[in-house]
């Protein structure tokens, strides 16, 4: 087995791990964040339907001169500007494989700022 194949399948298994616990619903919708090196973006979805609700980047704040950390408390709070604008206020946190801290951690801090329950 090479090693971006067991590197997968193992992503894999921790993303199935924690979606066996987080589920998102019509009045609770699911706030999954994806991280790369490089970017952040986070989406507000809605299991039962299976639509997003909201979605944010980094693309789309101003994020010129700020550490990524930073940017990441900005798409924050911009996503819970838009779901707050299509009526949502409570969500459940959807980390996918990474760990909750750094860049993760501070698009939770940012919408928690902006208002959202979770």
């Amino acid at each position: 087995m090479s090693n971006n194949l067991k590197r997968n399948t193992a992503k894999e298994r921790r993303i199935a791990r924690v979606r066996a616990v987080v589920h998102g619903t019509s009045e609770r919708p699911r706030l999954a964040v994806a991280r790369s090196l490089k970017h952040i973006s986070a989406q507000v979805i809605d299991d039962v339907t299976g639509k997003t609700l909201a979605a944010a980047a980094d693309r789309d704040v101003e994020a010129k001169g700020k550490k990524k950390s930073e940017v990441a408390v900005l798409v924050g709070k911009l996503i819970a500007e838009r779901a707050k604008a299509k009526g949502v206020t409570t969500v459940v946190f959807d980390r996918r494989d990474k760990r909750y801290h750094g860049r993760v951690k501070a698009v939770a801090d940012g919408a928690r700022e902006a208002g959202l329950i979770f």
